[in-house]
């Protein structure tokens, strides 16, 4: 496994649901120092790396951290735990499942438990046919007394994963529960690594963003981009892969994983922007995927391009299969190829570049 992979496996292998991200955002930053001249964190927990700070235009590289997760609500008198999500889930795909629960001795202390559920012997006939729901569901953690369970270190408010780490499977694709979007933290600090490499005209700022899956008011995103005051922004997301059964491509377009990357238009890409991407990808012959945002493009390019006077804003996706499940699955080829593409997109801008539409 090359060096790269093993970076993005303990990247994507550490838990981390959104509002508890410090110990993915430490695997980050730490893999950052390596070459950035600068890395550093702020108090809502964004991380960020930069090279030619000084440099014009001031570029943000936005990809989130977080990951959808579970959080304990409730320990009752048996030891059974209680939860409800972060962020949004299928509860079908938590049956069954083994999680890690990051109680708080030592730390992140992960206790690894199982959600339970009452088996289908002794489901009434009427309840089979009905979809599960999370108030169903409970974590057993081999307790057999709360106060068992607070001798683990584990306590009300804690969150959890799902016991799921990375696997290869054929060719070049990956499987994760946290592809969404700790790949877009990954694919942002690729492309700073790329650009490290020569250093363009331009500064650019890597920011592995916090809380994207609970950003009901923006997250780290807006709070980043107010601070960094970018005078470009492009963020990294996942989108539907829609070469799948029973996917809708009239409603969501064609892209398909080892496709390339996807990029937006409307909503928050600015035109300006998205000609570039296209100029970049088309001069680096990079394959890459349109998709439409009508409306929002529920990534934190919603929460960028309106802080301040307005940041022009740009959104890569890469295609992913079975999104917010336990093995969300990509190709490693289109992470390469969307960190070229940003890396190429920064190199090609200049002090007088201008982004006010025409």
């Amino acid at each position: 496994m090359s060096e790269r992979i093993q970076f993005l496996e303990e990247l994507l292998n550490s838990p981390g649901p959104s509002g508890f991200e410090t110990g993915p955002a430490r695997v980050w930053r730490e893999e950052a120092e390596g070459f950035a001249d600068e890395v550093w964190t702020d108090v809502t927990g964004n991380s960020m790396a930069g090279i030619n700070l000084q440099g014009k235009p001031r570029v943000m590289l936005a990809g989130h951290i977080d990951e959808i997760g579970l959080q304990v609500t409730h320990i009752n008198d048996d030891g059974f735990l209680f939860f409800d999500e972060i962020g949004g889930w299928d509860s079908q795909v938590l049956v069954g499942q083994r999680v890690l629960v990051m109680g708080s001795k030592e730390r992140l202390w992960e206790v690894p438990g199982v959600i339970g559920k009452k088996p289908i012997h002794l489901l009434k006939k009427e309840e089979q046919s009905n979809a599960t729901k999370t108030k169903d569901l409970w974590v057993d953690l081999g307790c057999s007394s709360g106060e068992e369970v607070s001798e683990l270190g584990v306590r009300v408010g804690d969150p959890m994963v799902l016991a799921t780490g990375l696997v290869q499977l054929a060719g070049d694709r990956i499987a994760s529960r946290a592809i969404d979007n700790r790949i877009g933290a990954y694919v942002v600090l690729e492309a700073l690594r790329l650009l490290s490499n020569d250093p363009p005209q331009a500064g650019a700022l890597a920011v592995a963003t916090v809380q994207e899956e609970i950003a009901f008011s923006g997250g780290g995103a807006r709070s980043s981009a107010f601070a960094l005051k970018p005078d470009v922004a492009l963020v990294v997301d996942v989108t539907f892969s829609t070469d799948v059964p029973d996917i809708e491509k009239k409603e969501l377009g064609d892209h398909t994983i080892g496709g390339g990357p996807v990029l937006s238009r409307g909503s928050a890409n600015h035109p300006v922007v998205f000609d570039g991407l296209v100029e970049a990808a088309e001069a680096e012959e990079i394959t890459y995927s349109l998709q439409a945002a009508p409306r929002s493009t529920r990534t934190d390019a919603d929460a960028i391009h309106l802080v301040r006077a307005g940041v022009p804003t740009g959104l890569i996706s890469v295609p992913n299969r079975y999104m917010h499940s336990p093995n969300e699955i990509v190709s490693l080829g289109d992470l390469k190829d969307t960190a070229e593409l940003l890396a190429a997109f920064v190199r090609r801008l200049d002090p007088d570049c201008d982004f006010t539409p025409r």
